[in-house]
């Protein structure tokens, strides 16, 4: 049933100072880019964005401490832990980027199945402390799923974003190489990283075993070597410090804070407005579309209105669904251009269970400049020109080799002159290989509204009933015997391999829910992320996913995001919306 909001004290100060040309829900990865391409086109557009506001430098409080500066040299307090069992989950949490992620009990939402939902609330969200892992999906991505029967059709295929991608690469910086694979297609970049001794060693003995295995330098958002697009931007060369997930003062990696918000600043057309935890959009009946975003202040719990000609929804996968889910209407009792019933369905995931390591003689005579923010890629070899497996999809293997600090295991106590004095020269060379594996959307994995419990503003929480398959097993014994193997034969030793068996949502890959597709009876968005029953609404972000893929998604969001934004500005000015 349609929500009943005539509780709600509207309070919008007046219709023209909150109307705009565009909203954009969401300041992160792809919210960042909508603002951007909007702003350039000349919409007044303002950007949405449920918790604080953050700014390049000045608000990056740890960017330049050492460790002894940190009062626990970085770890969290037992207490903390104890209270926040799932954020302190996260890949790179601790208490140097502790600012940039929530607290559990602050959002809380409910599993029906486990599922780890990481989240950070600010402006830039994720884009902060983002892995900043930058790989085109290739054309195989978009027809497999429906070639192989594992997923509906995508209404685009690789040539439609080619040039996109293009667009984003040379905004944002991606520094990789050209390496003429299928699996992986060659963009626009900037030089890569190098390999060190060891990544070098274990590429060529692959290549020289498996033929049809190629590790690539790393296709990462890093400013290896700035155009001078970079440094109109106000960004410098990324200086190797790898701490990037605190903030980086000197821009080198990509962020909406340090790259896209800015620049659409500039054109004079932006408003940001922080502390607005969005409770829906606005649909008029007689109009047949969406006019605006109804939002609650985060801290006066105030009710406002704003209106607009398009709206970009951008919250994140899961936020993404719950707004729609919650923008109920008489035309759309069921959530916002949900006539197919699939909105919150189709819930999808990467599969990061996998992890291999062991230990390299030699090379001892070896060392690598600077602390690398970035790692090689063995591109996907599995079910890429035919399904060839037990199971569907592939997977993308993240792989890097380091040196450890000294014998860290010479004085177990830790501490001590004789401590440091084994601490004061390199130890060994180690390697190891991680999983990052397709997985199968199915109607089964959704998130849907609590019809019982609400958050602290009174939106229902989200229910996420999200898990693994026999098909993610499968892949993932496949991915722990070959990465196994091809160690092996590189020459690696004492080989362990793990199942971390970690709840799903850790991945921090969440997609789906609001899909892409042809068929308006299957699908919630049209070929230019419209959606199908509400032509001004637009989403972006991983909510829109039709299928995973095997590569890292963000960049493929910020092209997608691009794409739908210049269709939205030619649509608006054909008066078509």
């Amino acid at each position: 049933m349609p929500q009943d909001t005539s509780h709600i004290n509207i309070n919008s100060g007046g219709v023209d100072q909150n109307t705009f040309d565009a909203i954009v829900i969401g300041s992160g990865i792809s919210g960042g880019w909508a603002a951007k391409e909007l702003c350039e086109h000349g919409l007044k557009t303002l950007v949405l964005e449920r918790g604080r506001n953050v700014e390049h430098l000045k608000d990056y409080p740890t960017a330049t401490k050492a460790p002894w500066e940190f009062k626990h040299r970085g770890s969290m307090t037992k207490e903390f832990l104890d209270e926040n069992p799932l954020i302190s989950k996260a890949a790179g949490f601790g208490d140097d980027t502790a600012h940039f992620f929530i607290k559990d009990k602050d959002h809380p939402y409910v599993q029906e199945k486990p599922f780890d939902w990481i989240r950070g609330y600010q402006v830039g969200g994720k884009s902060l402390t983002w892995g900043r892992a930058c790989q085109r999906w290739s054309n195989y991505e978009f027809i497999n799923p429906a070639r192989y029967g594992y997923g509906i059709e995508w209404p685009i295929g690789y040539n439609d974003v080619a040039s996109w991608y293009s667009h984003v690469e040379q905004f944002i910086g991606v520094c990789g190489n050209k390496d003429g694979i299928d699996a992986m297609p060659d963009g626009d970049f900037l030089p890569p990283f190098e390999l060190n001794c060891i990544e070098g060693d274990i590429r060529q003995k692959i290549k020289s075993n498996y033929p049809d295995r190629h590790v690539v330098h790393a296709r990462w958002a890093h400013l290896t070597q700035p155009n001078e697009i970079h440094l109109k931007q106000g960004r410098g060369k990324c200086q190797a410090r790898n701490m990037c997930m605190r903030g980086c003062p000197f821009g080198g990696y990509f962020s909406s804070v340090s790259c896209t918000l800015p620049w659409a600043k500039s054109t004079g057309n932006l408003t940001v407005r922080p502390f607005s935890v969005v409770h829906s959009v606005i649909y008029d009946e007689q109009k047949g579309k969406a006019t605006g975003v109804r939002i609650i202040d985060a801290n006066t719990k105030k009710v406002t209105e704003y209106f607009a000609k398009i709206i970009f929804v951008n919250a994140s996968a899961l936020n993404s669904n719950l707004v729609l889910l919650n923008s109920t209407s008489k035309r759309f009792p069921n959530g916002l251009g949900n006539d197919s019933g699939v909105l919150g369905k189709y819930v999808c995931f990467h599969n990061y269970r996998g992890y291999v390591h062991g230990d390299v003689d030699g090379y001892e005579d070896k060392y690598y400049f600077g602390r690398n923010p970035t790692e090689p890629i063995l591109a996907n070899y599995r079910n890429l020109y035919k399904h060839e497996m037990d199971y569907v999809g592939g997977f993308t293997t993240f792989m890097g080799a380091y040196r450890s600090r000294g014998n860290e295991n010479a004085v177990p106590e830790g501490i001590g002159a004789a401590y440091k004095e084994a601490m004061s020269e390199p130890g060994g060379w180690h390697a190891y290989m991680y999983l990052q594996g397709e997985t199968i959307p199915k109607e089964s994995n959704h998130v849907r509204l609590s019809t019982d419990k609400k958050d602290q503003w009174g939106i229902p929480l989200l229910v996420t009933s999200v898990g693994y398959d026999d098909n993610d097993e499968k892949l993932l014994k496949d991915f722990l015997a070959q990465s196994t193997e091809m160690l092996e034969k590189a020459g690696v030793k004492n080989i362990e391999s793990h199942d971390s068996k970690q709840a799903p949502g850790l991945d921090i890959h969440e997609m789906g829910g609001c899909r892409m597709g042809k068929d308006p009876k299957t699908s919630m968005l049209n070929e230019w992320n419209q959606l199908h029953h509400c032509k001004n609404v637009f989403v972006t972000d991983g909510a829109c996913m039709t299928s995973t893929g095997n590569q890292s998604p963000s960049i493929l969001y910020m092209a997608l995001t691009a794409r739908a934004a210049n269709h939205a500005v030619e649509e608006l000015r054909k008066g078509s919306i």
